[in-house]
């Protein structure tokens, strides 16, 4: 299997993890010049930028500790440009989170780092 197949089935299987958890799908792969956001979601009254990380294995460290400082601002800068094209989503509150399927744990468990950084 490639790699843009293993990352599509990555954001498939945190999209689900995080439906049953309560959160409703707005956006899937919000494209812009700036970045690339996996999945905008809602959580009740909070809009929710989640980054998908998977990793094979530790080599290069894990899947969560790759979003790094560089990758959180291109993702903060592609959040603005969404909340600029859907301006009503402007006013509701943000959190960025992390869904990170590591090469250690059980196949398909993700970690779900909620709120994982911050502007």
């Amino acid at each position: 299997m490639d790699r843009k197949q293993i990352g599509r089935d990555a954001e498939q299987h945190a999209e689900q993890f995080l439906n049953r958890h309560g959160l409703r799908t707005l956006l899937r792969n919000a494209h812009c010049r700036l970045g690339e956001i996996d999945l905008v979601m809602q959580d009740r009254d909070t809009l929710v930028f989640v980054e998908v990380r998977q990793r094979r294995h530790r080599r290069y460290g894990g899947a969560a500790e790759s979003v790094d400082y560089h990758k959180q601002r291109k993702l903060i800068q592609a959040a603005r440009y969404l909340l600029a094209r859907y301006p009503h989503w402007s006013t509701w509150p943000c959190r960025f989170d992390v869904i990170a399927f590591e090469a250690d744990s059980a196949p398909q468990a993700p970690l779900w780092y909620k709120d994982a950084f911050r502007l």
